[in-house]
């Protein structure tokens, strides 16, 4: 019997740091603005508070998927180490499926430092995630209705184009949240993933990085201008100003609720999962929408990427408190 959803992507071991010395300077330029973390050089800063959790797009939305009563699998490229094996423990603890290959590399790490904004700035050390190898993947075991890839960069992006060509094949539906490290690339790169494309789902950012715009283009243009590089269905968050969602003939937009947010880690992978997850279930866009923005509004109240994501019942009950998406017609 076929899964569900498999998820193709990044696995990683997070830490988490919480300290006192966390200043924020803003500079302004006459093209920009950025606003950095700063620590003092050669000091020695306490730590206020650690922990450790798992991570990554390909991980954070297979418990996603399961959660939500979905046969999950994960696929990727973990190493032969402790991380490794306790990213393998937690997805069987979950009920996802793990089908990717174990290699040499080092399992990926990331260390993830708090802010006085409960923002967040990530320190990532790439390493298996970037190995991902078609020729070692179980074949017999890639049947799904649905794939979905978080960023595959490396060697990991040629496997993901020989997995899109293999769910062209076998009729699978295809959703891919890239990364803004891709979207640099630019369209010319990201086109053989964009053309076999079912769902895009990514922030207002990376809308604008891709197509070469600026943040400040009307929603509705960005939305045309993603569609045209070949995506059936375009889904772009916005933080605090929500989401919105065009299938080319009618354009969907929701707001978030005011929630105390603890930190952001995790936030667009619940949105974008529990998007697919809806869709998956056989309901429409509209529902799809506020399905992720419950899971979303869920993970970024509390610490870590994944331990807070919701299961189906508690999803619905939540989801009664939360705004109704509205449908516009283009």
């Amino acid at each position: 019997m076929p899964y569900d959803v498999i998820t193709i992507g990044s696995a990683t071991v997070d830490v988490f740091v919480k300290t006192s010395g966390d200043d924020l300077i803003d500079i302004k330029t006459k093209r920009s603005e950025e606003i950095f973390t700063c620590y003092p050089l050669g000091s020695k800063i306490l730590i206020k508070d650690l922990q450790f959790m798992t991570g990554g797009g390909g991980t954070n939305t297979a418990v996603s998927f399961a959660r939500l009563g979905l046969k999950t699998a994960y696929l990727g490229n973990i190493g032969d180490d402790a991380n490794g094996k306790r990213i393998i423990g937690e997805l069987k603890k979950e009920k996802a499926d793990f089908i990717g290959t174990i290699g040499r590399e080092k399992t990926n790490y990331s260390v993830v430092l708090d802010s006085i904004g409960h923002d967040r700035t990530i320190l990532v050390y790439r390493d298996a995630s970037e190995n991902l190898d078609f020729k070692r993947l179980n074949k017999a075991k890639l049947r799904a209705k649905w794939y979905y890839f978080s960023s595959m960069t490396g060697k990991s992006f040629d496997a993901a184009v020989r997995l899109m060509d293999f769910a062209q094949k076998n009729g699978i539906k295809v959703a891919f949240n890239p990364s803004t490290y891709q979207v640099k690339d630019g369209k010319a790169k990201l086109k053989p993933l964009l053309d076999r494309v079912d769902l895009l789902v990514f922030n207002r950012e990376e809308a604008a990085i891709l197509l070469g715009k600026s943040g400040a283009e009307r929603i509705d243009k960005l939305m045309e201008g993603v569609r045209q590089l070949g995506p059936k269905i375009v889904v772009i968050t916005d933080g605090p100003k929500g989401a919105y969602c065009s299938d080319g003939i009618d354009l969907y937009t929701i707001l978030p609720r005011k929630v105390k947010v603890v930190e952001t880690t995790g936030a667009g992978d619940a949105f974008a999962s529990s998007f697919v997850a809806g869709l998956a279930k056989g309901y429409d866009l509209g529902f799809a929408m506020e399905l992720g923005l419950t899971n979303a509004e869920s993970v970024i109240q509390h610490y870590g990427a994944k331990n807070i994501l919701l299961r189906w019942n508690e999803a619905m009950r939540e989801m009664k408190k939360c705004p109704k998406a509205k449908k516009t017609k283009l």
